[in-house]
């Protein structure tokens, strides 16, 4: 209840509250705080306290200080020698300021003054009991406070002043002490002093708990410290300096600058943890060891920086590479499209054609155009799918499959990868590994490989891949249908001369230590060497021929008989030998029934005579020269034409009973088939059966149907060169071949005549000569 309105000194409290019935010294140092006491002492010992809001303000005002505070009297004051007053001071009750005054010396107040009603009702003694069983359990889970504090508190019979007396010794924030001050009614501030020693209660058993937690880690650490250090002692007296400790640490290091997703390095990591804990003895050790090696060892995210300068990669091509310009385009359209976009996947590319014809060291040049890393993996011969996927981890000496062992030799995520021999892969129980390649070369798919032995996810999506084939028909078709074909069928003779100046000489000349002024080989002898010492679509068996000379010259050298040789076409069999092959020439002299058709071989063109005799029989035909069954086909469609044209051939229309035919085609060891020399057995069959003879300067090719008519045929470019080779100046072809005119050679082009026909008598108009004989 409220006392009297009363007027005493002021003295503001930083840090620090006092509650009634409290004893305790105080310092004081502010000029005004000291006036304050001084006025006090002087008057009846009264003097008000209360705490600052803000405790680094040395002049707080009236806004600076809480409204409650405690009516005190001062017990005693000594001045200390440092001019600091220690004053004793006895809490009496609370109070609240009505009226606040700023002397010129000192603060002072106005205050209405609280007192504790003196009744004892049930509800306090219950409220007192729960308050001093809450604060033993305290001082007994604190052991902060003594049991002396206990003692004396619990003797205390007045229920605010308990609520006051165990609030001071409570490690309370200044706010929260201050709301118990300011709880006038006695129930509410017993209620919150239990409420609040119940949540101190609570932060102890969790203080408690953590601590538990934190002494048995440690306990664990120290244990755990203790025995790397008996470990590291054993391993040195082993004569083992670092044992595993320094190991862990080396590929930690590595673990963490592999740039691998977060996923990948959380394996890894469990997996270096599980290598420290089992015994170097132990299999499974080698085992971890050499995974987390495999791991550490794939590129994640290291990659070369695409230099895509269009017009430096097409020179680089063009300098290594003569011919081959679908290929180079191809490339070419590729690097522009990057430099456009910056994220175009990888193309997959596959270069199928013959041996020899440069599928490999074009890849070579690919990778070198783009300024990327080259690895080559072969698959000839591969017929087990972990070849491809690898092996799991359980097999004894698993490891990764070839893909991923490519990119470890690349070293980079983004190199130009070459799977060699693509068409050589076979199947048997151990899997089809050409099903498993189909994800490594899906674009779709191959951004997210899974490899059996390395068990995470690999981004093969920024890889070049380029495959090689010597036969398509051997690739399963979902395999051939994920990758771009681009068909190389060989090279020219002209071709085969520049590479053989530009590239092959070159080479052979430093791999023999021979300079260029020591061995000179002339253009003539070149091409001698091509049409009478090989017969291939590339050019090993050419440089095999040059090496072959080479060899020759550095002992002509050697053994002091020239300082110099030189290679023409008169002197080459003193080099090589008798030529081994010879090519198709044309005729001195037109004849008749010999028609010169032209072939397209997997070495490149020929030319072909087909020779057609009469004899007299009952019109038996008669086929030789080793013919496939299209090609037997092909002249029994030119006969039923024949037949059925006498009368506009001016031909016997029984012809066929009183005559046998017999048409052969020369070189009977060489299985030759193909539809393409249906005109040119027509035209001989005619020629034979007219007596007209056939041009010399001709030669044809072209698939005949039973109404005359003449369909297109595959491989112009190859038989244009080889009628040029062979002499021919006129060529009759099929009018729907015209598009493919543009593929051979200009100088070639321009010394040939191109006659397109759609029907047998445009040929014959054009082939025979002269009137019946």
């Amino acid at each position: 209840m409220a006392d009297n309105e009363i007027i005493v000194p002021l003295l503001p409290l930083r840090g620090l509250l006092v509650y009634p019935t409290m004893v305790l010294h105080l310092d004081v140092g502010r000029d005004k705080s000291v006036q304050a006491l001084e006025k006090a002492m002087v008057e009846d010992h009264l003097i008000f306290l209360t705490t600052q809001k803000d405790i680094s303000l040395d002049e707080p005002g009236e806004d600076d200080i809480y409204k409650m505070g405690t009516l005190t009297k001062v017990k005693q004051m000594l001045k200390l020698p440092n001019g600091t007053i220690r004053v004793l001071v006895e809490g009496l009750n609370r109070a609240e300021i009505n009226a606040f005054y700023d002397n010129d010396t000192h603060f002072s107040a106005k205050l209405e003054v609280y007192e504790d009603s003196p009744e004892k009702e049930i509800e306090h003694q219950a409220l007192m009991r729960t308050l001093l069983e809450y604060f033993e359990q305290y001082i007994k889970m604190s052991k902060k406070i003594s049991s002396e504090t206990f003692s004396s508190t619990s003797d205390i019979e007045e229920p605010g002043r308990l609520a006051d007396i165990i609030a001071s010794h409570l490690p309370l924030k200044l706010k929260e002490k201050q709301e118990i001050l300011e709880t006038i009614d006695v129930k509410k501030r017993l209620s919150r002093v239990i409420e609040i020693i119940n949540n101190e209660k609570e932060v102890l058993n969790l203080e408690k708990k953590i601590g538990q937690r934190v002494k048995r880690s440690m306990e664990r650490t120290q244990k755990e410290y203790y025995l790397r250090e008996q470990m590291k002692a054993i391993q040195k007296e082993l004569g083992d300096k670092e044992g595993k400790t320094g190991e862990i640490a080396q590929l930690t290091e590595k673990i963490d600058d592999t740039g691998m997703p977060e996923h990948v390095k959380e394996t890894a990591f469990k997996e270096l943890d599980r290598y420290e804990k089992v015994p170097s003895s132990s299999a499974e050790s080698a085992v971890i060891r050499n995974y987390i090696d495999w791991l550490v060892s794939i590129p994640w995210s290291k990659a070369t920086k695409d230099d895509l300068n269009i017009h430096k990669a097409e020179k680089i091509l063009d300098r290594e590479h003569h011919g081959l310009e679908k290929v180079k385009e191809r490339v070419l359209e590729y690097l522009a499209v990057q430099q456009l976009t910056n994220s175009l996947k990888g193309p997959i590319l596959c270069l199928a054609g013959p041996p020899g014809v440069g599928k490999t060291s074009l890849a070579k040049s690919i990778a070198s155009s783009m300024n990327r890393n080259f690895v080559r993996v072969s698959l000839g011969g591969v017929r087990d799918e972990s070849e491809i996927r690898g092996h799991r981890r359980t097999y004894v000496g698993a490891m990764p499959g070839r893909i991923i062992q490519g990119m470890k030799k690349a070293a980079t995520v983004n190199p130009v990868f070459l799977i060699d021999e693509i068409d050589k892969m076979s199947n048997d129980f151990r899997g089809d590994p050409s099903s498993a390649m189909l994800e490594v070369l899906d674009p779709e798919q191959n951004h997210n490989f899974s490899d059996h032995y390395i068990e995470e996810a690999y981004d093969l999506s920024k890889v070049m891949f380029i495959a090689t084939a010597n036969n398509l028909a051997t690739i399963p078709g979902p395999l051939r249908d994920r990758m771009e074909i681009i068909s190389i069928a060989g090279y020219t003779e002209i071709e085969k001369l520049h590479i053989a100046k530009d590239h092959l000489l070159i080479r052979q000349l430093n791999e023999h230590g021979l300079q260029k002024s020591q061995l000179q080989i002339r253009d003539d002898a070149l091409m001698s060497i091509i049409r009478l010492y090989t017969r291939e679509s590339g050019v090993r068996s050419l440089e095999r021929q040059l090496a072959s000379i080479c060899r020759k010259t550095a002992k002509i050298i050697v053994s002091g008989e020239k300082k110099r040789v030189i290679v023409n076409e008169k002197n080459i069999v003193d080099f090589l030998g008798k030529p081994i092959f010879h090519y198709g020439q044309a005729e001195l002299e037109d004849q008749v029934g010999v028609a010169t058709g032209l072939a397209y071989t997997t070495v490149g063109g020929d030319t072909l005579q087909i020779e057609v005799s009469l004899s007299p029989g009952k019109g038996k035909l008669v086929l030789t020269g080793k013919l496939g069954d299209v090609m037997k086909e092909s002249a029994q469609a030119a006969f039923s034409y024949v037949r059925s044209k006498t009368e506009e051939l001016n031909i016997d229309a029984n012809f066929h009973e009183k005559h046998d035919i017999h048409i052969h085609v020369p070189e009977g060891a060489v299985p030759k088939d193909g539809p393409s020399a249906g005109i040119t057995i027509a035209t001989a069959l005619i020629s034979a059966l007219t007596g007209r003879p056939i041009r010399k300067e001709v030669g044809m090719t072209g698939e005949i149907t039973l109404r005359g008519r003449v369909l297109p045929i595959g491989g112009l470019k190859e038989k244009s060169l080889s009628a040029h080779r062979a002499g021919l100046t006129k060529i009759i072809l099929p009018k729907d071949n015209e598009k493919d005119i543009d593929d051979i050679p200009e100088s070639v082009r321009n010394e040939l005549e191109f006659v397109l026909v759609s029907h047998v008598d445009e040929v014959l108009e054009h082939a025979l000569a002269g009137d019946k004989a």
